[in-house]
């Protein structure tokens, strides 16, 4: 049965707070639901009251898509029953569960699949923006993975898409984003993984940044599909973990993911280990900490962009460390994430997303406390996108970015794929409904 939550209600406040403390909407209700019936009824609701309708599940929409001002929030999280069938390497998962959820459970039987890297983000609003993680490079993005999805449209229908029926939907949620209904269950492949694989950090003062970086480059370009790697610029944090010398300084570091046979991984490893890392905790770890080491907590000011590449030459790497010198938080993480292996080796009509072929993405990855600092942060990002400009594709992956404008939308998917979302999107949701996204508008049936 749905439970209403409304401004007057005690848990009002912490059931509408998202990941993006900068997010501070009220929606006029939230509709808790449990099934997909309660789901039905929530759309019912806001049909009949002509409510904006917003989905949340994770809550970690970085443009605070999962909720809205004086509408209607369709609130999954209750939804978290987790089904393993190992022998079919099989995961069927309720639409609010979260991958810190999945992964304790798959890893139970030594079982994963590609999830976000951090644990606290919703499975589902993940698997439909696309779903980027460690195990990319080996097993290809998330929905990639995805095998069947049960949603609820918007004019009320439960609908299973899977490779017998409704194979348009399908297509559309492997990377179109939650255009299309409301997620109650996703089916995800599973693959071998851990529980124990070879991960951690590794970290090396600022001045050093130029040196690592390209040897990071070289070394993650010609990398074997089992490592999952990022280079990141970051402020050592006051952990015991950090030299007290390097705390509150910037630092270059890479976080690495090697799921594989443990020996070769070392001597893979052992590359950037000859750099001599003043902090080095990579060894083996269990896989469902490694999915857990970034996650920070709720409550900070977020700004994220991204960009695609098809080389990163040394000038793109000064404009990358460039960035990262100037960050105004320390908080801030600036990310270059390799891409290829199973991304690239996917059909390219597999899925919406273009440019599967690139291989890099920087991620400026802004993160700070006070609103009054808000502006630098912003223009921050934006300042390194218009100097990383002259090295990108113009292609974007949209589970990293925040609300850039219907641009940006078309190029993550590029004109053909974009319209065929168009045309789907009008035959299961002509209203546009389902708004509350990076939005593909409906195109009406031929």
């Amino acid at each position: 049965m749905t439970t209403w939550i409304g401004p007057e209600d005690a848990e009002y406040d912490e059931r509408r707070a998202l990941f993006n403390a900068m997010i501070d909407k009220r929606p006029r209700l939230i509709a808790t639901c449990r099934t997909p019936e309660d789901v039905r009824e929530a759309l019912g609701r806001a049909a009949h009251d002509l409510l904006p309708v917003a989905v949340r599940s994770g809550g970690h929409s970085v443009a605070g898509q999962s909720t809205n001002e004086d509408g209607l929030v369709v609130d999954v999280r209750p939804m978290k029953d987790i089904v393993i069938d190992p022998k079919a390497r099989r995961a069927r998962v309720g639409g609010g569960c979260t991958w810190g959820e999945l992964d304790a459970a798959a890893q139970e039987h030594g079982l994963a699949t590609t999830g976000g890297r951090v644990s606290t983000t919703g499975v589902a609003g993940l698997t439909l923006g696309g779903g980027s993680g460690w195990l990319e490079r080996q097993h290809g993005l998330s929905c990639d993975n995805l095998l069947a999805v049960e949603l609820v449209t918007a004019d009320g229908r439960e609908v299973r898409a899977d490779d017998t029926q409704h194979q348009d939907l399908l297509w559309a949620s492997k990377g179109g984003g939650g255009n299309f209904g409301v997620v109650t269950t996703l089916e995800l492949r599973l693959h071998p993984v851990g529980p124990t694989i070879l991960g951690g950090l590794m970290a090396w003062p600022f001045d050093r940044a130029s040196e690592v970086a390209r040897a990071f480059r070289d070394w993650a370009d010609d990398a074997p599909d089992e490592l999952g790697p990022g280079l990141v610029v970051l402020t050592g944090p006051p952990e015991e973990f950090i030299p007290p010398h390097l705390q509150g300084q910037p630092l270059v570091a890479i976080a690495l993911c090697w799921n594989g046979d443990m020996a070769t991984g070392a001597d893979v490893v052992q590359v950037m280990r000859d750099l001599s890392p003043e902090v080095d905790l990579v060894g083996p770890m269990p896989y469902a900490g490694l999915q857990s080491m970034l996650d920070d907590p709720p409550g900070f000011r977020q700004y994220w962009s991204a960009d695609y590449h098809d080389s990163f030459p040394d000038e793109a790497i000064e404009v990358f460390l460039d960035g990262g010198a100037r960050r105004p938080s320390p908080l801030t993480q600036h990310l270059l994430v390799p891409w290829g292996g199973a991304l690239a080796r996917t059909d390219a009509d597999a899925t919406p997303l273009a440019q599967r072929a690139a291989r890099w993405v920087s991620h400026p990855f802004a993160t700070w406390e006070d609103p009054a600092d808000d502006d630098a942060n912003i223009a921050w990002v934006r300042d390194y996108r218009r100097a990383n400009a002259p090295f990108t594709t113009g292609g974007v992956y949209l589970n990293f970015i925040g609300d850039e404008g219907d641009e940006r939308i078309r190029a993550a998917f590029g004109t053909e794929k974009y319209d065929r979302l168009a045309r789907i999107k009008g035959e299961h949701d002509p209203h546009n409904v389902f708004a509350g996204n990076q939005n593909i508008r409906p195109m009406a049936p031929a």
